[in-house]
């Protein structure tokens, strides 16, 4: 099955996997939300055999809401109850065996049964919280609200034109990257994902609440340093592997 991620590889740190991937989700309305922080006050929350990666000698962390559509199997059509929900991730960026990726914190999901199918599959820290989304023209407002957990309330929008990350950038440091790891039970795991490279536009923000980091542990003040917009972007999804079964690139 032949997918709109892949009109383009040559942008990949490394080659895409050859076995099948097998899960695809389309991405809507991402802001990310950048703060610097001391790459010590994230060590204690990331598993020790993960080189936590800095930017010119500073670690970043980021609060990502964004909304998905057709997240399904790669053969299966999506259902639209099942396959659309808005999602917020808090995530800092790691590195294993010279394959840089995303560590998340947490993952919150407007629905349930993503939430529950996200623990099983990838292992991730998915909570199931009170969410909505709506757009006003280019705005988009933004609400999540776990149970006795953290919040996030705000709005944003993009404020410039879109463009392709330059490679040795901020912004393409902060955002190209097509790995997430996890862990279980002590073991650590890796998820290759791909998709184009990210349509990015800069963005303006304005954040009501933020608890998303601060509920963690991670200390970070006053607005996000670095803002980016993107509208759209298709993605594919490799299954979980560990982390020592030496996966080989190839073909799609």
């Amino acid at each position: 099955m032949s997918h709109p991620a892949f009109r383009r590889v040559d942008h990949r740190p490394w080659p895409v996997p050859a076995r099948p991937w097998r899960w695809r989700q389309t991405w809507h309305q991402l802001v990310f939300l950048h703060w610097p922080v001391a790459s010590a006050s994230l060590r204690p929350l990331v598993p020790p055999k993960l080189t936590i990666e800095e930017f010119e000698g500073t670690a970043w962390v980021a609060v990502t809401p964004f909304w998905i559509s057709g997240a399904t199997l790669r053969q299966v059509p999506p259902i639209p109850v099942v396959s659309r929900f808005p999602e917020l991730n808090v995530r800092t960026y790691v590195t294993l065996d010279r394959r840089p990726g995303v560590w998340f914190f947490s993952l919150d999901a407007g629905s349930m049964l993503a939430v529950l199918a996200a623990r099983q599959l990838f292992r991730l820290a998915y909570f199931h919280a009170r969410m909505s989304h709506r757009s006003e023209g280019r705005r988009v407002f933004f609400r999540s609200e776990r149970p006795n957990g953290p919040a996030f309330l705000g709005h944003y929008e993009p404020g410039g034109a879109t463009f392709e990350s330059r490679p040795g950038s901020l912004e393409h440091w902060l955002t190209e990257r097509y790995c997430l790891y996890a862990q279980r039970s002590g073991k650590l795991f890796r998820a290759e994902i791909h998709h184009l490279p990210w349509p990015l536009q800069p963005a303006l923000v304005r954040l009501e609440r933020n608890e998303m980091l601060t509920g963690q542990g991670i200390p970070v003040e006053g607005l996000p340093a670095q803002i980016h917009f993107a509208g759209r972007l298709e993605v594919v999804i490799w299954p979980l592997e560990p982390v020592d079964s030496g996966a080989s690139g190839g073909k799609r």
